[in-house]
C-alpha cells in the first residue's frame, strides 16, 4: 500500500528568490524545513489557523494536513495556495512566498539556560527570567520554542516579554496556565529557580513595520507580553508616532504590568492613549474603565488611517480585525499573533 511517508530519502524545497535548496526531512512541514534551515518565512499560529505562512505552490504536490479552505479564500485556492505549516511534500516541490527580511537578520540558536527568577503576575500567568550562556539577539514580537529537561517533553511557543538588550544575556516570558496543558501547569505549580530551560528561537514575523501613520495596538491575556515589548523597543529607538493601546482583561485581577504600560505612556514622544476594557468585571465592583469586549471600544479610537497590531486569543483576534477591516484599514496594515492552543485547532 502507497503511503505518504514511503519514499525514503528527503524532499527538496526551493523557494522563488533564494538559491538554497532546502531538504525536507520525512514527516516534515514546509514550514518546519524551512525555520530549521533559517528561512525567515512568514508564519504566526503554526498550527494553520491564521493563514500568515500561506505561499504558492509552483509545482510539486503535498499532502494538508488539514482542510485549508476557512482560512483560504476561493481565490487563493484557485490560484494553488497553501498554508506552509499543514503541508508535507509529497516530492520534490518549488514555492512562491514573500520573505520577512526584517527578522532574516536573527539567526535562529538552541540554547540551554537557567530561570534566575520567577514570580506570579496575575492569578493564571507567571513571569520567567532566564539567563543565557551566550546572546540571543530578536526583535520585539518574535518568540521562542521552550521546553523543561526532565520535567517534560513538551515544547511550546511563547513570545519574548522584554526587548533584546545586548549588555545583558536575560530574557523573559509570561506563561499563562492552560488547564491540562503539558508545559504551563509546570511552570505554575513548580518552584523552578536553578531549573535548566531549553531555548530554541527566535522565530515568527510579528513586529513593528516601518511607517508614518498612528498604531492601535490591541492585546489579551498573555498577549500583552509581546506588544508591551514591542512599544517598549519602539520607545528606545524614539518612534513618533500616536498610539492607541487597548488591553483587554477579564476583570481586575487579570490586570498586570500597568506600571510598565503608564512609564511607556509617560515617555512616549508623541500621542499615547492606554484603554483598558473588562469583559466579566462584577457590576458591584468600584471600576469605572470600560466593560465588554475589545470591539465595543474600538470604533472610538478608530479613524481608518491606523496600523494595527494585534496580539491574544484567537477569538479576540478574529472579531478585532473583522472590526478593523469594517472601518477600511486595509489588509496590509494589519499584523496579529494568534496564541492558539491545541483545543483552537481541534474547534476550527
Amino acid at each position: 500500500m502507497f503511503s505518504l511517508f514511503s519514499k525514503k530519502g528527503p524532499k527538496r524545497l526551493s523557494i522563488k528568490g533564494i538559491e538554497q535548496v532546502i531538504e525536507v526531512q520525512a514527516k516534515e512541514t514546509i514550514l518546519q524545513a524551512a525555520l530549521r534551515s533559517n528561512v525567515a518565512f512568514p508564519h504566526s499560529c503554526r498550527v494553520g489557523g491564521c493563514a500568515a505562512c500561506k505561499c504558492k505552490l509552483a509545482s510539486g504536490h503535498v499532502k494538508e494536513l488539514i482542510e485549508s479552505s476557512y482560512v483560504l479564500s476561493a481565490q487563493e485556492l484557485k490560484q494553488g495556495y497553501i498554508l506552509a505549516c499543514q503541508s508535507v511534500p509529497k516530492g520534490d516541490i518549488s514555492i512562491e512566498v514573500a520573505l520577512d527580511t526584517h527578522t532574516s537578520q536573527f539567526e535562529a540558536k538552541s540554547l540551554t539556560g537557567s530561570v534566575v527568577k520567577q514570580w506570579p503576575l496575575t492569578h493564571d500567568i507567571t513571569a520567567l527570567e532566564v539567563e543565557l550562556p551566550t546572546p540571543l539577539p530578536f526583535v520585539s514580537g518574535q518568540y521562542a520554542d521552550i521546553s523543561l529537561p526532565g520535567l517534560s517533553d513538551a515544547s511550546r511557543s511563547y513570545s519574548f516579554s522584554k526587548p533584546y538588550d545586548a549588555n545583558k544575556n536575560l530574557i523573559q516570558f509570561f506563561i499563562k496556565h492552560v488547564p491540562g496543558g503539558e508545559l504551563s501547569p509546570i511552570v505554575m505549580q513548580k518552584k523552578l529557580v536553578g531549573q535548566q530551560i531549553q531555548i530554541d528561537g527566535p522565530y515568527g514575523d510579528f513586529h513593528l513595520r516601518e511607517d508614518s501613520s498612528a498604531i492601535i495596538c490591541i492585546a489579551g491575556g498573555s498577549g500583552l507580553a509581546p506588544v508591551k515589548a514591542l512599544l517598549e523597543q519602539a520607545l528606545s529607538e524614539n518612534v513618533k508616532r500616536d498610539v492607541t493601546f487597548i488591553f483587554a482583561a477579564r476583570t481586575q485581577q487579570d490586570l498586570y504590568c500597568l506600571d510598565e504600560i503608564k512609564n511607556i505612556e509617560k515617555n512616549w514622544p508623541a500621542n499615547f492613549k492606554f484603554v483598558v476594557v473588562l469583559s466579566d468585571e462584577p457590576k458591584t465592583s468600584n471600576w469605572r474603565g470600560h466593560r465588554g469586549y475589545v470591539t465595543d471600544v474600538m470604533a472610538e479610537f478608530l479613524s481608518g488611517n491606523e496600523q494595527a497590531y494585534l496580539c491574544g486569543p484567537t477569538l479576540m483576534i478574529n472579531a478585532a480585525v473583522a472590526t478593523l477591516r469594517k472601518y477600511s484599514i486595509p489588509a496590509n496594515k494589519i499584523f496579529f499573533d494568534k496564541f492558539i492552543t491545541k483545543a483552537d485547532v481541534v474547534a476550527a
